[in-house]
């Protein structure tokens, strides 16, 4: 069992910044790989990027590309989303998910946090 705690939304000011982190617990010595989502009201929930646990390689979705930065913490198992310029359309609820086999098949999830951008 992997256990995620999300942590750092809030509110923020269009072109402001936030850091958000995850921290995981439990079984984190197989992880493959984490990410990040959003869920925005009304909407699917999608992909903001991604993170290889092992190498660090990552990867982005368009609309956060140049923005989002995506990093991990190996000796406090934590994983961080910087988020710079952020825009309205970035306001949502974020959320951390682990990964424990090549694919990224996620198993686990966190419980959220919410992230609101006022223009």
């Amino acid at each position: 069992q992997v256990q995620l705690v999300e942590s750092g939304g809030g509110l923020v000011q269009a072109g402001g910044s936030l850091r958000l982190s995850c921290a995981a617990s439990g079984r984190t010595f197989s992880t493959y790989g984490m990410g990040w989502f959003r869920q925005a009201p009304g909407k699917e929930r999608e992909f903001v990027a991604r993170i290889w646990w092992g190498s660090g390689g990552t990867d982005y979705a368009d609309s956060v590309k140049g923005r989002f930065t995506i990093s991990r913490d190996n000796a406090k198992n934590t994983m961080y989303l910087q988020m710079n310029t952020l825009k309205p359309e970035d306001t949502a609820v974020y959320y951390c998910a682990a990964a424990l086999s090549p694919g990224f098949r996620y198993d686990y999830w966190g419980q959220g946090t919410q992230v609101t951008v006022s223009s």
